[in-house]
């Protein structure tokens, strides 16, 4: 079996589970999410309002949403997060005279973006620190080498969905502020943050000179992406959407799928975070008294409703073993498993588990039944 008929298969098998913790956004058929984002429409004012052509109708009552959401005086809407961001950092360099970015070595145009910063938008990328976690005040007042923009991706995904405290980002930003630095917000998921930090979307977005947001990550859109800041520089964000090749004839299902999760996902969040929290501290109970060897649940208690599992086994073994569990008890309890790469410690893997509107009704026997049967599938260390 090829990697693409594993991921078929995987995704055919989870998709069709009784009981979860989250919805994949890979999960059901065409039709299904289809009639879902018609009906939701057929149930809103104007049956979801009129039809985009280039930007305007629809995808412009979504660029409103996101900018009052947030705080802006405007918004632009992008077919995809990695352009956003790249236009968001070359509408800076332009206007602070400086192409360096600094950003974290796990942030996501260093990880997932084949280097595009540097080989499209001609920018460069300096680091203020290797340790998993935002950089501190001190880091970013004490880089030798000077910055245009500081980008500060919240929560850092690759490092386990970290949070600063309130008053650690806060005291970040002014120091980027002392060094003529604008702030730039990577807020793919951005829509979770407010329990930790305990303060609302417009105050955390408030720090940032601009914000960038995803509309498939928490939110269960399509896809899509919003960037919100000033609006000179979202006016110069829409030529550069364009010549980026973002300006798409239509994109109404997209637009339609933010404003429903605008909508729908985005009051749930706090109530995913916080039952993350619970079954985080479940989890590592279950392990213990299972006997595993070793494992980590990172953080603990996770700053979202998204956290890490560690293993230590190799990550083909644990993905069979999930897919296993499923298909002999109905139940996802972890999903697609990958090791640290490189750099990273052998013989472990990870997991990343998410807790959305399914995972509320689980209990801790639940969770302590399923890892008990997840365990009994794998081989003795």
């Amino acid at each position: 079996m090829d990697g693409a008929e594993a991921r078929r298969r995987q995704a055919e098998v989870w998709g069709g589970a009784a009981r979860k913790l989250a919805h994949s956004p890979v999960e059901g058929t065409v039709g299904d999410r289809l009639r879902a984002l018609a009906d939701w429409a057929a149930d809103t004012e104007d049956d979801g309002g009129f039809l985009d052509a280039y930007g305007d109708g629809l995808v412009e009552e979504v660029e409103r949403r996101v900018a009052a959401e947030l705080g802006f005086p405007a918004a632009v809407f992008f077919p995809t997060g990695t352009m956003a961001q790249q236009v968001a950092l070359r509408c800076w360099a332009g206007r602070t005279g400086s192409p360096v970015v600094a950003l974290h070595p796990l942030a996501h145009p260093e990880v997932h973006e084949g280097g595009a910063l540097v080989s499209v938008s001609g920018l460069r990328t300096v680091h203020l620190t290797d340790d998993p976690r935002p950089p501190t005040a001190e880091e970013v007042r004490g880089h030798t080498e000077p910055f245009g923009t500081l980008m500060l991706e919240l929560p850092l995904r690759d490092a386990g969905f970290v949070l600063p405290t309130w008053d650690e980002l806060v005291a970040t930003v002014e120091a980027a502020r002392e060094r003529d630095a604008v702030v730039h917000m990577d807020g793919a998921r951005l829509w979770e943050c407010a329990p930790h930090f305990g303060r609302d979307l417009r105050e955390i977005a408030g720090l940032a000179d601009s914000v960038y947001v995803s509309f498939y990550k928490s939110l269960g859109g399509l896809s899509g992406a919003a960037l919100a800041g000033p609006e000179d520089v979202m006016e110069e964000a829409r030529v550069w959407r364009h010549r980026y090749g973002g300006q798409v004839f239509q994109q109404y299902p997209a637009a339609v799928s933010a404003l429903r999760g605008l909508d729908r996902e985005l009051p749930r969040l706090p109530s995913y975070v916080a039952h993350a929290r619970v079954v985080a501290g479940w989890l590592r109970a279950a392990f213990e008294e299972a006997g595993a060897p070793w494992f980590r649940v990172h953080p603990e208690p996770p700053h979202t409703h998204q956290f890490q599992v560690w293993l230590p086994y190799d990550p083909d073994v644990l993905t069979a073993a999930s897919v296993a569990l499923t298909e002999a008890t109905g139940t996802v309890l972890f999903r697609r498993w990958r090791s640290p790469g490189a750099g990273g410690p052998p013989g472990v893997a990870m997991a990343e588990v998410t807790v959305g509107e399914p995972g509320l009704a689980w209990t801790e026997t639940d969770v302590r039944k399923a890892v008990r049967a997840f365990l009994e599938l794998l081989p003795r260390p």
